[in-house]
Order: C-alpha cells, then sequence, then structure tokens
C-alpha cells in the first residue's frame, strides 16, 4: 500500500481550525451540490473537522457519508461534529487516500475539499478516489492555487507570506498551486470524462478582513508552517513576525480585497 509522503503544513492548531470550522458545503462544495440525490454514499477524504461532513450528510438522508483523515485527533472532532447535529446517517475513520482501505465500486461519490495539494502522490490519490466509486459515479475535488491569490493594496509583505508559503509547502512534498492542476492529475489518473471549472472565495468587507486577516497573522507565527518555516531554515522569527504584522495592515485597510481561487473538478467514473 502507498504511504502518505507529504507533510501537512498547517497542522490543527486553533488559528487553522478557526477557518476550517468555517467552510460548509455550499461555500466549499457548491459545484458538487446539484448531483447529490438522497439515497447517495459518499466519501468525504480529508474531513478535518467535520463541518462539510455534516452538510452532506444532512443532504443525503436516505444515504451515508463516510468521512475520513490522516490525523486521528480531528477525525474525533469530525465525529463530535455530526453528533452534535443528530446525524446518524455518518461514520469515521482514518485512512490515507493513497492506498484506502475500501472495496472497488462502493461509493456514488468521493470528495476531497482542499486535499490533493497537500498529498505526496496526487495522480496516487486520485486513481485511489476512482476505484472505490461506482461505475456511473463522481470523484469531486477542489483545490486552492496559491499562486493565483490576488490582493490589494499591493503589499511586499504579503508577498513574502506567499513566496515563504510555496516554498515550505514545496519542500514538504506538496503542490501549493494544485487548482490548476486538477484536470491533468485526473486524466494521469484515468478519468476521461472529466468537468473542470473554477470559484473563489473573496474577502473585502471589514468583518471578513479582519477575520481572515487576524487567522493568517495567527497562523504566521503559531502554527505548523511557522514552525516547519524555521525548523528549515526558509524563515526566522523577525520575518515571520513582519507577514503577520502585513496581515494586520491589510485587515485594517477599509479598501483591501483579497480573492482565492480554486480549481475543482467532476470527474466521472
Amino acid at each position: 500500500m502507498a504511504k502518505e509522503t507529504a507533510t501537512y503544513i498547517h497542522g490543527h492548531h486553533e488559528s487553522v481550525l478557526r477557518s476550517h470550522t468555517w467552510r460548509t458545503a455550499e461555500n466549499s462544495a457548491a459545484y458538487l451540490l446539484p448531483h447529490l440525490r438522497p439515497d447517495h454514499r459518499i466519501l468525504d477524504i480529508g474531513c478535518g473537522p467535520g463541518t462539510i461532513t455534516a452538510d452532506l450528510a444532512a443532504l443525503v438522508p436516505d444515504g451515508h457519508v463516510t468521512a475520513v483523515d490522516y490525523a486521528p485527533a480531528i477525525v474525533e472532532q469530525a465525529a463530535k461534529e455530526a453528533a452534535s447535529r443528530g446525524l446518524a446517517n455518518t461514520t469515521f475513520a482514518v485512512a490515507d487516500v493513497h492506498g484506502l482501505e475500501f472495496e472497488d465500486d462502493t461509493f456514488d461519490v468521493v470528495h476531497a475539499h482542499q486535499v490533493l495539494q497537500h498529498v505526496g502522490d496526487p495522480v496516487q490519490a486520485l486513481s485511489e478516489m476512482r476505484r472505490v466509486a461506482k461505475p456511473g459515479g463522481v470523484v469531486a475535488a477542489r483545490d486552492s492555487d496559491y499562486r493565483a491569490f490576488t490582493w490589494f493594496p499591493e503589499s511586499p509583505g504579503l508577498t513574502a507570506w506567499l513566496d515563504l508559503y510555496e516554498e515550505v509547502g514545496r519542500a514538504n512534498g506538496g503542490e501549493p498551486d494544485a487548482g490548476r492542476m486538477l484536470k491533468a492529475w485526473a486524466l494521469r489518473a484515468g478519468f476521461e470524462d472529466i468537468e473542470a471549472n473554477s470559484a473563489t472565495w473573496t474577502f473585502t468587507t471589514e468583518e471578513d478582513r479582519a477575520w481572515w486577516g487576524d487567522l493568517w497573522a495567527d497562523r504566521a507565527l503559531h502554527s505548523d508552517f511557522a514552525k516547519q518555516a524555521v525548523a528549515g531554515g526558509f524563515a526566522d522569527q523577525a520575518a515571520l513576525q513582519a507577514i503577520a504584522a502585513a496581515w494586520k495592515q491589510w485587515a485594517a485597510d477599509p479598501e483591501s480585497w483579497l480573492m482565492i481561487p480554486h480549481g475543482q473538478i467532476l470527474a466521472r467514473v
């Protein structure tokens, strides 16, 4: 069985979960929702704290959602999220997407949100997702594209953050610009029927700027990203402090604007 070879850049610091628990099926998987049926069996890969998982489960009341993640502690948190909503059609497990321990042709939908940018072999991951999907089923994947992030006004500090993030992400074995590569990876994994498009998150209101800027200021100082940047010799504490200050400055400017693009695919089996 293939094993995970990439190191997850974010970790599960509170500042990371602050953004991950904001995610919903509506704001993170809207491209998939029209294709769901009430009786679908769904595999949600890289479920994180489980907010998207729970939304998907509510949308398939006659079906079932199996949610997996590589980190045992976050799987426990996801299970608690589903339980808090009274959802009985969910199952949670620890798993490696490179070698899923499910039978062939098991799921109607295999979904992964912001996962393939962090794995060691995204083509192998998609091959496994294809294997466990039923004939006629769909594999849905969405990933951001960091180099295509766009902000205003210009900020040398945010440019330094992006350069550092991409350097650390690739040193970890991941691909921060995964969004633009999803279609190519799916073709290499053997898919022929692929619908590829894009969507964005945009942060511009005072509330949104404060939320996003504060969480990234915290992540620049306290998350696994910060620890890996220093341990790998990519940045020192002064550089991280400057990046955190840049995020704060961006958030405080009423003219500020940030767009985060995502590539997304629906690959039919």
